[in-house]
């Protein structure tokens, strides 16, 4: 699994991880959080389907940074099918995170953003995909607050 960082190039997760810390440890007084969020988007003409999960690291009120994984599938599932997958793309990712937090004995608030929202195709699934984040044991996001998915993976879907 190779992340991309915009500044940095591509990257392991245990590199992203590394760098998370030590950008909060520049300012260990400060409040972060760590944001995922997964975003597709339909490659019609090539018959794909693009994945991107975002990892942010927010120092709130000043800024962050992110990282992101890109993949591209095959075009077999529906918008039904593919909000439940980057949905269980980023509890994936959330997941592997909490197990590297517990490991090095640090502690950030992970939330869980989602490309749903109350307009458009998927209000219907905002009950169903945030309640498998909630019973995961992380905080949701939905849009407009879901900047994770719908901005910053999204930039990485075109």
């Amino acid at each position: 699994m190779k992340f991309v960082s915009p500044t940095r190039g591509p990257l392991s997760l245990e590199d992203v991880f590394a760098d998370i810390l030590q950008f909060a440890s520049r300012n260990p007084d400060d409040d972060y959080s760590l944001i995922v969020g997964t975003d597709s988007q339909l490659k019609e003409n090539r018959g794909e389907i693009c994945f991107v999960t975002a990892l942010i690291v927010h120092r709130k009120g000043k800024g962050g940074r992110f990282f992101y994984l890109r993949e591209i599938e095959p075009m077999t599932r529906s918008l039904r099918q593919r909000i439940f997958y980057e949905t269980s793309r980023s509890l994936m990712l959330a997941s592997q995170i909490t197990d590297l937090l517990v490991e090095s004995k640090h502690d950030f608030n992970i939330e869980i953003h989602l490309d749903v929202g109350n307009n458009g195709a998927t209000k219907d699934m905002i009950k169903e995909v945030v309640g498998m984040v909630v019973g995961s044991g992380f905080d949701a996001r939905i849009k407009p607050d879901s900047y994770g998915a719908s901005s910053v993976a999204d930039k990485f879907t075109k």
